[in-house]
């Protein structure tokens, strides 16, 4: 007998009714409250699928924020620096492993994480419990739970906060189908391995072992984003994700403008803004966007918070340095490198093969930025 879950509705809500099915009879999770959507099962199998890998290739727990069907930010467990610690109101204590591993995910780009799914690599404990409710989060998936944490977490939303349980030892089939118009599409699932092997040619430079396992983060978040996407890592924590673009290069810039932002809101004046005060947390990482958005000549009557100027920006961006970049596809023009240079980006993982990686290998020796081919493209559609 086949098992289907009823939906709350398909892609809008206006496609109704909606359901999902296993295609070999089990599933790869289970719902333990609330209602999801077809999105919201996009988001919790997407973000799993990445938690688990990077868990598995990096030995240490790892979370991600999921929105629309790619990751606003990854991150492995590891420490939280001033910014996080005040802008997501934690304690003086350090925090625990997995709450770590989610603040360093989501603070990647806040904006983009409002409302959106969170995985992790390990079961959800009361502290990471905890902090979900004060954040707006539509839910999370996790392979376990320890008592309490359901209950709290399905008090969120007036009970509409979705828990899912994702099964650990499951293994999805090797053949993926897709029905496209009235066509199905079907083909091997991508099962290449990515490790630390996938990093051995060197085309550029030198890359040390910390620098390496950025890279290999990177190329674990990139599998799992809409293609074209680029994302830059440092610390064991992506710092901006550009997903789901044309051009390669506007993939680079995006990314490249995100992580320009996470690295301003460390600016002493933006963290002042928000410093002590009892605003929700969502609001308080508001209104250092906003700051860092505002037109500084709209501030000429002196009313409001002093701006950065250019000058101010640029001084402090110059700070930013030992930043990985890693490409789901091959980066075809030098321009690629420029831009990720202005980002603080030293290192750079990408398939190659392309007509120009001469060019673009120059280009890394010029800037003194290391190189390496995986000889993988890891395109997502």
């Amino acid at each position: 007998m086949r098992w289907a879950m009823n939906l709350r509705y398909g892609m809008n809500p206006h496609q109704r009714p909606a359901t999902v099915e296993p295609l070999d009879g089990t599933a790869p999770v289970r719902v333990l409250h609330g209602e999801p959507s077809y999105i919201n099962m996009l988001d919790a199998l997407g973000g799993w699928q990445l938690v688990r890998e990077a868990a598995g290739a990096l030995g240490r727990p790892a979370a991600a924020s999921f929105k629309h069907v790619s990751p606003a930010g990854a991150a492995l467990a590891g420490a939280l620096d001033a910014a996080m610690t005040e802008s997501y109101r934690l304690g003086p204590g350090p925090a625990g492993a997995l709450t770590s591993a989610y603040v360093r995910a989501r603070d990647t780009d806040p904006k983009s994480s409002y409302g959106d799914f969170a995985a992790v690599s390990a079961p959800v404990d009361a502290e990471l419990a905890d902090l979900l409710r004060r954040l707006v989060c539509d839910g999370i998936v996790a392979p376990g739970y320890e008592p309490g944490t359901v209950a709290t977490l399905s008090a969120k939303k007036n009970g509409a906060f979705v828990v899912l349980e994702a099964d650990p030892a499951y293994q999805p089939p090797t053949q993926e189908v897709r029905d496209v118009c009235g066509l199905r599409f079907v083909q091997p699932r991508d099962d290449a391995v990515l490790d630390r092997t996938t990093l051995a040619d060197v085309q550029v430079g030198t890359v040390p072992d910390g620098a390496r396992d950025d890279l290999l983060l990177g190329l674990i978040v990139v599998r799992h984003t809409q293609s074209n996407s680029v994302a830059y890592v440092r610390d064991g924590m992506t710092l901006g994700v550009g997903a789901g673009q044309q051009s390669r290069v506007d993939g680079v810039r995006l990314a490249g403008a995100k992580t320009d932002t996470w690295w301003l809101r460390r600016h002493p004046r933006v963290q002042a803004l928000t410093t002590g005060g009892d605003r929700k947390i969502q609001d308080r990482i508001n209104d250092q966007i906003s700051y860092l958005d505002a037109d500084p000549a709209m501030r000429e009557d002196g009313t409001g918070p002093v701006p950065l100027t250019g000058a101010d920006r640029a001084r402090w961006l110059r700070q930013l340095d030992q930043v990985a970049l890693a490409s789901d596809g091959a980066l075809p023009f030098p321009d690629n490198i420029d831009h990720a240079h202005r980002h603080g980006v030293r290192y750079i993982a990408e398939p190659g093969g392309s007509t120009r990686s001469a060019d673009v290998a120059a280009a890394c020796q010029d800037r003194g930025i290391a190189l390496i081919h995986t000889g993988l493209r890891l395109f997502r559609h």
